[in-house]
């Protein structure tokens, strides 16, 4: 007798769980491919493992597990009966009222309880369902998705907080009335960027910027002489009070003040009568998102053919998620990592080899991205857009432990490109063999050259070049000083530069950064272990191998002097092919003669007492941090830099003992106590124990940043006397490639911006004979690739 549906059901019940409120639930997209509720077939929510699988995979769960009753959510869409308009957004948001319109259909769902191997159906909701099943339903249905969970910051700007000082704000009866126009600072000339203290009515100019653009520092000025704390900013206050913008100085952030109405009539305001003349901080940033084409890195003013097929899917923005979208589509271009997650590595035998959780597991999200990527199912052409994958269970894993990518700000995609091949690397340290990250290794070697004549060599292993751009190298001179006249004799008559007038920007070519790179350096305060007394050493780096994927980094991002950060705003030309095999190092050559281990006392070299740098001190200090704070920070970074003693800083801010007096023993240069996996990465690059110990205290623990203090420091390496010989990491030893110097342009990230903390990403790929342009979902045949605006390019080798 064949049983009844319900039956069946009673028959698995001891399969069936009753979410707890700790349980991830997903139920938004498919463990291991982005199938949704509206893909056809619908999603099925596992009601014992609450794992979604979309119609290809829920057979494949049920193998693996016998879990046999799922939820099946379809999700049909609605007909349109007319046409939405679509508004100006006014909100740096996305699918929220007043934010970007994501112009999302409607949709009808329908809900199944399904049973396998039958796949027997019954309809939800049913009274006739166990009491249960429908209680695990409804907790599943009410719940907040664990997709949802990982989305909601997303895009959203940080919503002001209600300042501290706003609800007392005291106000000093001064006689002072602020007429309704005509403002102009009261200590300087400025007319524009002024802002209104709330307590005594001072009319003051803002910050000044890092080109002298902006205001003179008045109104900060006058907060460091009175503590008077909230500023308004004159030009954005309008009958729409919550645009304006108030910041707070102690609170050092743009803030609400819920009195501010109260606050304005206090000095004569009426606001509703006020016409706004100044952009908000958010509006600028809203401005840069509703106008992406700032310049042709986007192609926006093209028509760019658009692309469908395997390999030409895009990524949906998930919130400030360009960085990655950028770096993705570059990585699974590269022939390592389509051979290692797509090629040789089917999605079945994934899941099969994946743990209970696979929406936790970065094998498994990566081989789920590259066959979203890679297998052309989720592009094609679609009726109204190119709609792209939406990366988010891949962001969660690569993102875990990860303050920054876990984050919805925006990031640098160069610190996330090396953050991938890292925990890349360790989810195949079991089977090395298989790691697509050896293809862009390659052997940094230093020789170091005292007065004595003796060399040191040093010896690491990265993956990247970060290029110096050596703007002197221009090769259009001529025009920059046409230009800059021009522009000074428009500022002279009291005009600007005309949108229509072309600005010319420094050319420097691709060879001139990499010969910066290997042209000989000074190294002062070089202790040279020969002459027994610190010298200056000549210092030459080259390449001992020669990967199968060179990434170069242009050091667009530079510090000005007052530690004021300034993007180049500079063209590289960048040829198709280049050959670097003249920096190919060689090692120890006949004659040299190394520099011994020890003084000529045969001792080596103890640990000194160490006292804060009072030049690196005084500019911390200056930029507003405690004096005892940057003290430390200069002792435990040696006294290596500025910016090494504020990493330091920013990464101990919140210590317990950061407040305690420096004691004698702190003002010891010694091992401190570090992540011992941090200490092993290091020394796996090739470095000993005590560099890497050195470095990591020396960068807050940071491995990226720690690897570029060893490059920056080579005295200490060599008083450390790193593996001064040529024999130990030659090439064809296991995980790094060797081959050819020749190399041919295979892709491009190029970032617009300012900072690479706000701005956007954008990446050109040469596939099949063109230039292909990956703008987050957008897809298309690149016109005009900008290979002279590279933040980040890669090149293939060229097999000889």
């Amino acid at each position: 007798m064949i049983p009844s549906s319900m039956e069946l059901l009673r028959s698995h019940l001891s399969k069936v769980r009753i979410p707890e409120p700790t349980n991830r639930i997903s139920k938004q997209e498919c463990c291991i491919s982005f199938d949704t509720p509206r893909s056809e077939g619908g999603l099925y929510v596992d009601l014992s493992s609450f794992l979604a699988f979309g119609k290809e995979y829920v057979g494949w769960n049920y193998e693996k597990t016998g879990n046999p009753v799922f939820l099946h959510i379809q999700q049909r869409r609605k007909p349109v009966t007319e046409d939405r308009p679509v508004k100006k957004p006014t909100l740096l948001a996305i699918g929220v009222e007043g934010g970007f319109d994501d112009r999302e259909p409607e949709y009808e769902e329908t809900l199944d309880i399904v049973i396998l191997p039958e796949h027997v159906t019954i309809p939800f909701p049913s009274v006739e369902l166990p009491e249960k099943v429908r209680i695990a339903v409804d907790a599943i249905l009410i719940s907040e998705g664990a997709e949802r969970k990982e989305q909601l910051a997303s895009w959203t700007a940080e919503k002001k907080k209600v300042s501290a000082y706003a609800m007392n704000l005291q106000q000093i009866n001064n006689g002072i009335v602020v007429p309704p126009s005509g403002w102009k600072c009261s200590k300087c000339d400025k007319t524009d960027n002024l802002w209104l203290n709330l307590t005594d009515g001072m009319i003051l100019c803002g910050r000044r910027n890092w080109d002298g653009s902006g205001g003179n520092n008045h109104a900060i000025e006058h907060y460091k002489e009175t503590n008077y704390p909230l500023a308004a900013k004159l030009g954005t206050i309008t009958a729409d009070l919550e645009g304006a913008d108030v910041f707070s100085y102690p609170e050092d952030d743009s803030v609400e003040d819920p009195l501010l109405a109260q606050h304005l009539a206090f000095f004569g305001i009426d606001f509703s009568s006020l016409q706004k003349t100044e952009m908000t901080t958010a509006e600028r940033e809203l401005d840069q998102n509703t106008n992406f084409d700032w310049n042709r890195i986007q192609e926006s003013g093209q028509e760019v053919e658009l692309l469908f097929g395997p390999g030409y899917t895009g990524l949906v923005n998930l919130g400030n998620s360009c960085y990655m979208a950028s770096v993705m589509q570059v990585v699974f271009s590269t022939h390592s990592f389509i051979s290692r997650y797509y090629e040789k590595q089917s999605l079945k035998m994934t899941f099969e080899m994946a743990p209970a959780d696979p929406t936790l597991d970065l094998n498994t999200q990566l081989t789920k991205l590259a066959y979203g990527l890679l297998s052309g199912k989720y592009s094609l052409p679609a009726q109204e857009k190119q709609e792209g994958i939406p990366p988010r269970m891949f962001k969660t894993v690569i993102a875990a432990n990860h303050p920054e990518f876990s984050s919805m700000r925006q990031q640098d995609a160069l610190e996330f490109f090396q953050h991938l091949l890292d925990q890349v690397e360790r989810a195949n340290a079991a089977k090395p063999e298989l790691d697509p990250t050896r293809s862009f290794k390659f052997i940094i070697e230093e020789r170091l050259q005292c007065p004595s004549g003796k060399v040191a060599y040093n010896k690491r292993t990265d993956n990247i070049i970060s290029l110096i751009i050596p703007l002197h190298e221009a090769t259009n001179k001529e025009q920059l000083e046409a230009f800059h006249k021009m522009k000074a004799e428009r500022n002279l008559e009291g005009k600007e530069i005309r949108a229509s007038d072309e600005i010319i920007r420094p050319r420097v070519p691709l060879e001139a950064c990499l010969a910066s790179f290997s042209a000989p350096e000074e190294v002062h305060g070089f202790y040279s272990t020969a002459l027994n007394a610190k010298t200056t050493a000549i210092k030459t780096a080259g390449l001992t191998t020669f990967p199968d994927y060179l990434v170069l980094h242009m050091r667009k991002f530079v510090m000005e002097e007052g530690w004021v950060p300034k993007k180049l705003d500079v063209y590289i030309d960048v040829p198709d092919i280049i050959d670097i095999t003249h920096i190919r190092s060689k090692g120890l050559q006949p004659g040299e003669e190394l520099l011994p281990d020890t003084d000529s006392s045969g001792e080596k070299m103890e640990p000194t007492h160490l006292a804060a740098n009072e030049d690196i001190v005084s500019i911390l200090s200056g930029m507003g941090f405690n004096c005892l704070h940057c003290q430390k920070a200069a002792i435990n970074t040696s006294n290596s830099g500025v910016e090494e003693a504020m990493n330091w800083l920013l990464s101990h801010m919140n210590d317990p003992d950061i407040d305690d007096p420096i004691s004698n023993d702190s003002q010891i240069v010694e091992l401190m106590s570090i992540d011992e996996a941090s200490v092993e990465t290091l020394i796996s690059f090739g470095f000993q124990e005590e560099v890497a110990r050195k470095a990591l205290k020396a960068s807050g623990g940071n491995i990226e940043k720690a690897t570029d203090w060893i490059f920056n420091h080579p005295e200490v390496s060599s008083a450390v006397h790193m593996n001064a010989t040529s024999s130990s990491m030659q090439a064809g030893d296991p995980g790094v490639p060797d081959g050819s110097g020749r190399y041919k342009l295979m892709a491009l990230v190029s970032h617009i911006g300012t900072s690479t903390q706000c701005g956007h990403y954008v990446a050109h790929v040469y596939k099949d004979g063109r230039w292909v342009i990956f703008n987050d979902s957008k897809v298309g045949a690149s016109v005009d690739p900008p290979k002279d605006m590279g933040y980040l390019y890669f090149f293939e080798r060229i097999d000889s």
